[in-house]
């Protein structure tokens, strides 16, 4: 017997004794559709999941934001890199750089990124960054040693399909994107725990509102 047919006969064997009205049916999921967060809302699952990956987080509300960000890059050493729009809107006296396609080297000598992102996924803990308004090229959350990310509590959706949709409708399917799931970390042999060996050490999440 190949290894074709003795998968098919395994499957052949489990549904043996489902009738075909059963297997017929149809089933009440449309993709892109909101799913349970378990006992807690969207916004406290993301805040859980992005914190079990040892990043740092954060809730404020609007008015506390820029208080905030200055907090939070208090201790950075070295310039910070953040969209222009964004510094004037946070209005944070800072050691601020521009991007003006700075190389990895240069990259490299910046103490941290502030971005805003597109979307948030609760039940992975998920950030998204379509590379908009806010949100700058690829290399820059991916180079500087730590990023520190805003979030919008209305960006938080439950899950993947979820995000994969609103993607879709706001025209981000066509743009690069970066997903990103905690700071950078690996393992080696021993499951030593390594961080920022190929993104940012320190990831910190501001959740606004």
């Amino acid at each position: 017997m190949s290894a074709r047919e003795e998968v098919l006969t395994r499957v052949r064997a489990a549904i043996s004794d489902v009738d075909d009205a059963t297997r017929e049916s149809d089933i009440d999921w449309d993709y892109g559709q909101a799913v349970p967060t378990g006992d807690l809302d969207t916004v406290e699952r993301f805040a859980e999941r992005v914190a079990d990956y040892r990043a740092v987080v954060e809730r404020v509300r609007e008015h506390d934001l820029a208080q905030r960000i200055s907090a939070a890059l208090a201790d950075v050493d070295g310039p910070v890199l953040a969209d222009p729009a964004l510094r004037s809107l946070l209005g944070v006296e800072e050691n601020w750089i521009d991007d003006e396609t700075l190389s990895p080297t240069q990259l490299d000598r910046v103490g941290a990124v502030v971005t805003t992102a597109a979307v948030g996924i609760a039940n992975t803990g998920t950030i998204v960054l379509d590379h908009g308004a806010g949100q700058g090229r690829r290399a820059l959350s991916l180079v500087p040693d730590v990023h520190l990310c805003i979030v919008d509590a209305a960006q938080i959706v439950s899950d993947v399909p979820e995000a994969v949709a609103r993607l879709i409708a706001d025209g981000a399917a066509a743009r690069p994107q970066t997903w990103i799931s905690g700071p950078s970390a690996t393992s080696d042999i021993e499951l030593d725990r390594v961080e920022g060996v190929h993104g940012p050490r320190t990831l910190h999440v501001v959740i606004v509102g």
